[in-house]
């Protein structure tokens, strides 16, 4: 229910003249709340001058909005997602203050209300692409902030040069003052299509007013080349997470982009997943790859979770972890292929990380219900595990059962994602599993699953583990970032 404070900025943004009015008289306590109202009641008008008149020096979307919630990926105020057309007002009010601000000395004026320094955007958007048309998916604020930082630069340096031919006179030219510019923490998503005009954002946010300071970097689809562009442009300091998905870099690429990481201090999450490397068929040079990939993984002192989905270094794991299998919180070794004699590397690898290990997804890595049960006094040596990813693998009701028995003495074991039980097929299963293997839900016996599930949760009761969840359902999983655990 909303606070008479709140009903009473609704209806003060609904009527824009005299909100403007009104702005003059207002006590700055005031503007968090009307910047909720007009957010939620897309008064986008009402957004750009609250914005343009920011009395704070500081404006977190993420902090007046609130923050998403893990699960059900909704903010308080803005529902299931946030509105594109509000971010793009928010944007734009930030541009025509800074424009103004730009174009103060050579008017010879000198008032500026907006006290505005700081924008953070991050935490808002995702990289869901299905979202309609009223949502603004992360790619889509990604280029409206990199195209702002670029009409920004170019505005600025118009001014510099009437100005400057204005201030001419015996002593020469004098440069304008410069405008104290507006810093945007954002969490930046980039692929080929918008490759060039954020390249172009970061290089002008360099000496321009409007300058991207980027939280998570997000990039897929991307060369050698242009990785190692972007990741040379971002500012070192805040930097948190890196994503190269399906870039397609290979052995040698990993070689060339990951010496451009050590200088993010404050990275904590790698993500490669999907970069096409394959050692099980050794080719020249091979091992030396590994060894130079190691040692750059071993540069990153910070690091706390990697991701190597389906990268198809199963044998090679322990070489490539030795510098952080102790400190990692989350590994994501789905895709790999843990045979038999693959199973061994596998085991001492998480004995080695079991006293920080969070999170671990082995989801579609061919474990069969004797692989899985070889591999669980490891497994249960993990006294911190939170959340465990199995889906896609070819286990059976008995064997989910032996899962649950031995696992319910970890205590803060909370999350088991499973596989459809293969004994609940209607037809024959896919063999071997792979990431196909998701198409064959359909082939499932709700009915005989229904009872498995049941029996799983008594199992959890009859334990007193009723607080942990086991479900087959990927939608949980999906929500559970490293940074939320």
């Amino acid at each position: 229910m909303h606070s008479l404070v709140f009903l009473c900025a609704r209806r003060l943004v609904s009527h824009r003249p005299a909100a403007r009015r009104a702005m003059a008289l207002l006590p700055a306590e005031l503007y968090p709340v009307l910047f909720q109202a007009a957010f939620l009641d897309g008064r986008t008008l009402a957004l750009r001058d609250l914005v343009g008149t920011w009395p704070f020096p500081v404006l977190s979307l993420q902090r007046l909005l609130g923050h998403r919630n893990r699960h059900r990926d909704r903010h308080p105020l803005l529902g299931e997602k946030p509105s594109k057309v509000c971010v793009q007002a928010v944007i734009l009010a930030v541009v025509a203050h800074l424009r103004r601000a730009l174009e103060e000395p050579c008017r010879g004026t000198s008032e500026r209300r907006c006290r505005l320094r700081v924008l953070d955007m991050t935490g808002l958007q995702d990289d869901d692409t299905d979202r309609g048309p009223e949502g603004m998916s992360l790619w889509s604020g990604t280029v409206a902030l990199a195209k702002a930082c670029i009409e920004v630069s170019k505005h600025q340096s118009e001014c510099l040069k009437r100005c400057s031919k204005r201030r001419k006179g015996p002593s020469g030219a004098s440069a304008p003052p410069q405008p104290l510019g507006v810093e945007v923490r954002a969490d930046l998503f980039v692929n080929g299509t918008s490759f060039g005009v954020l390249r172009d954002a970061l290089r002008a946010g360099t000496a321009g007013p409007l300058r991207l300071k980027c939280r998570d970097f997000h990039a897929e689809e991307l060369s050698v080349a242009g990785t190692v562009s972007l990741l040379e442009s971002l500012e070192p300091a805040g930097l948190r997470r890196v994503d190269l998905r399906f870039n397609n870099l290979g052995l040698a690429g990993l070689c060339a982009v990951l010496p451009h990481l050590a200088r993010f201090t404050d990275l904590l999450s790698l993500k490669l997943p999907y970069s096409n490397v394959d050692v099980r068929r050794l080719a020249p040079g091979t091992d030396a790859g590994l060894r130079c990939l190691a040692a750059q993984l071993g540069k990153l002192p910070c690091l706390k979770e990697l991701n190597l989905d389906s990268s198809r270094l199963s044998g090679k794991l322990r070489q490539l972890l030795g510098f952080h299998v102790s400190a990692l919180r989350k590994l994501d070794l789905s895709g790999h292929d843990f045979s038999e004699n693959l199973l061994q590397p596998l085991r001492l690898l998480l004995e080695e990380t079991s006293a920080s290990l969070l999170h671990l997804d082995l989801m579609e890595c061919r474990l069969t219900d004797a692989r899985l049960e070889a591999l669980l006094p490891a497994l249960c040596r993990c006294c911190r595990l939170r959340c465990l990813g199995l889906f896609g693998n070819p286990l059976s009701t008995p064997g989910l059962k032996v899962l649950l028995r031995k696992t319910v003495v970890l205590p803060d074991l909370r999350l088991v994602v499973y596989p459809y039980p293969v004994d609940c097929y209607g037809q024959e299963p896919p063999w071997p599993p792979s990431a196909s293997a998701r198409l064959f839900e359909d082939a499932v016996d709700e009915e005989r699953f229904a009872a498995v599930s049941a029996e799983l949760c008594r199992m959890l009761a009859s334990s007193g583990r009723a607080d942990a969840v086991w479900t087959a359902s990927l939608s949980r999983h999906g929500a559970l970032d490293y940074f939320a655990l």
